[in-house]
């Protein structure tokens, strides 16, 4: 049997012949484990699938450029979501490596770019705006009914993005950006004065809002998140104000209810240019990475207190998520993917490919 490093060397150095060179290698995960990500290559707009271990692969034309995905529990199935603000999400099958069906946002509504499924993986939930009052609302799709829309929860707030199951398998922890945008200005942010961003917790049963924490400027629009298995929730923040101000970039919800913004050293929160992206908590160790492309860097917290373990430049870092190993895989708008270890020390680039990676990894 070959060894998880041999078998990486066989599949990538196999990548050759489809012209796509195997860069550096590194000790890797298990071969089954495919991840998803939304690209732009010269083909235009693509879903990937990925497996690190091998550098096995496929490409999905889609309509729009996309941006978050998740996994359906129990099923070989994934959803990822346009682009806010974009109208359509995208049910994938990695086993027949093509789109299962394609869902509407619904008339008047439109996509913020994430959703997660219910445990059982009957329900998704995504995030939404209706267009017409700037509401964010969480959509409820029922995937055993060909993703019929299932149930609508009222947040009491614009612009809700990125959202995670909580360890109970109840509630969600949702970042509430507080940026109302529509589809005919396009990125356009429409209320940037008045905006009142935050960090909820909801049931997703009933919508009820059990937590509420209010960042400490309303610029600092709430939007990227992740979930530790403690109920740990690390947040991050993108500031909409004037570049010449300093202000925390990233929050940590404890255990216990508690909330807190986390200081980091002021050249770093400098060189983070106001912009943090994808956030993954780790399952296996008490570690957090963040990235900040427009920075081009990665940073490593230590889940339990917050503390900086390191910080890393990767140009145009983009997706994080966990390797199951105590580190984190991490890609770059550039076309890289690397392996950073939880041990603080430098990245490993895996490989590069000739497309940009969007924000997230599934």
């Amino acid at each position: 049997m070959l060894a998880r490093r041999d078998l990486l060397k066989a599949g990538l150095a196999g990548l050759t012949t489809l012209g796509l060179p195997g860069l550096g290698m590194a000790s890797v995960g298990p071969a089954d484990e495919w991840l998803f990500s939304a690209v732009d290559d010269a083909e235009g707009h693509q879903v990937l699938g990925y497996v690190p271990a091998t550098g096995e692969r496929f490409r999905i034309a889609v309509s729009e450029r996309c941006h978050g995905g998740c996994r359906r529990p129990g099923h070989a199935q994934a959803v990822l979501f346009a682009r806010r603000p974009g109208r359509s999400m995208h049910v994938i099958s990695p086993g027949a490596q093509r789109e299962l069906t394609r869902v509407e946002a619904g008339t008047g509504h439109h996509f913020y770019g994430h959703g997660v499924f219910s445990p059982d993986g009957r329900h998704l939930y995504a995030t939404v705006n209706r267009i017409d009052d700037g509401a964010g609302l969480i959509r409820v799709f029922d995937a055993e009914r060909d993703y019929a829309l299932h149930d609508e929860l009222d947040l009491g707030g614009i612009g809700p993005h990125e959202l995670r199951l909580m360890p109970d398998g109840e509630t969600l922890a949702i970042g509430l950006g507080g940026i109302r945008t529509d589809p005919d200005y396009g990125r356009v942010k429409l209320n940037l004065d008045d905006m009142a961003p935050a960090l909820l917790l909801v049931d997703r049963q009933s919508g009820e809002i059990h937590e509420r924490h209010v960042p400490s400027h309303h610029q600092l629009s709430c939007r990227h998140l992740d979930v530790g298995p403690d109920g740990t929730v690390i947040a991050g923040y993108q500031f909409q104000g004037p570049a010449w101000e300093r202000h925390p970039l990233l929050a940590r919800r404890t255990p216990d209810g508690g909330f807190q913004e986390l200081t980091l050293p002021n050249a770093l929160t400098d060189e983070l240019r106001h912009y943090t992206a994808s956030i993954a908590v780790a399952r296996d160790m008490p570690r957090v990475l963040v990235t900040a492309p427009r920075g081009h860097k990665v940073v490593m917290l230590d889940s339990r207190d917050g503390r900086l373990v390191a910080s890393h430049g990767i140009q145009d870092a983009a997706g994080a998520l966990g390797d199951g190993q105590g580190g984190f895989w991490v890609s770059s708008g550039r076309g890289d993917f690397y392996r950073v270890a939880g041990d603080g020390s430098a990245p490993e680039r895996l490989e590069h490919l000739a497309l940009s990676w969007d924000n997230h990894l599934a």
